[in-house]
């Protein structure tokens, strides 16, 4: 006869709380091997328990209860190996994120970075291939790198050439409510053709005058250059209404290297001369 374990028993072996276990009973991650139909009592067997060790620990990793189902499910091991390297891929990024962040910290806390140098420019209009879409705060990176790369398509599958540096348009409600449409643009010389796709469309950037800063560095540490800018901008008290520009000089279409990054950031001024 089978040994079966109770559900105390089981989660002193396994490490898993006997809240956590009834809940992966509910959501299909975890079944009982058996369920008493008198008393709804669950009974787990001994050969569960390194199951049962797979997915505490995947739960640690912060893989998603939908993610752990699917794991455990997937007979093919090619197929379940794919689903892991996705998750640690996602892992990995957010390790380089916290990482980025706490170097940021670290130097803000050391004191304050050395002032950029303001630049005042006339920028013209300019005829673009851009894509136009409502951006969450949380998104833009992962949307600016997808966008970026139909732009580019684009512009190949046209015979065209970028006339400058990529750029986007952020207006002010995506800084004061995190969501926003956001323009993501390639300067052209001339249109021969109107672009492939629905998403890439053809138009044009009005020209402004601009208050602008180089940011070098990576993008974490962007808020400290729009910081510099606009103190400049409010205390000469020339700022007008209009979308934040960033120019992409050096970006990670150019390099890994973050620390090679350049990026414009460019503020809409009044100027009188």
């Amino acid at each position: 006869m089978e040994t079966r374990l109770s559900i105390g028993d089981f989660s002193k072996m396994t490490h898993l709380s006997i809240k956590a276990l009834r809940h992966y009973h509910e959501v299909g991650v975890l079944e009982p091997a058996e369920i008493d139909a008198t008393s709804g009592y669950r009974f787990y067997t001994p050969d569960q328990v390194p199951a049962a060790q797979v997915v505490r620990r995947f739960r640690e990793l912060g893989v998603p209860v939908d993610e752990v189902r699917e794991i455990l499910q997937t007979p093919d091991p090619t197929e379940r190996n794919q689903v892991l390297i996705s998750h640690l891929k996602r892992m990995e990024d957010q390790l380089n994120q916290v990482e980025e962040t706490v170097r940021s910290l670290r130097n803000l806390l050391e004191g304050p970075a050395e002032a950029p140098a303001i630049e005042y420019r006339s920028t013209p209009a300019a005829t673009v291939l851009a894509i136009r879409e409502p951006v969450r705060w949380e998104e833009a990176g992962e949307w600016t790198l997808d966008a970026a790369g139909d732009l580019f398509a684009a512009l190949d599958a046209g015979g065209l050439e970028a006339a400058g540096p990529p750029g986007s348009l952020y207006p002010s409600e995506f800084f004061e409510l995190e969501a926003a449409e956001v323009t993501l643009f390639v300067p052209v010389s001339v249109l021969a053709s109107p672009p492939p796709g629905r998403r890439v469309q053809a138009g044009e950037i009005p020209g402004a005058e601009l208050a602008v800063a180089l940011h070098r560095g990576p993008f974490v540490d962007l808020d400290q250059t729009y910081g510099a800018l606009g103190t400049v901008v409010a205390a000469q008290a020339i700022g007008v209404e209009g979308p934040i520009r960033e120019y992409y000089l050096v970006s990670s279409l150019d390099t890994p290297d973050e620390s090679l990054h350049r990026t414009e950031v460019a503020w809409p001024i009044f100027r009188t001369s």
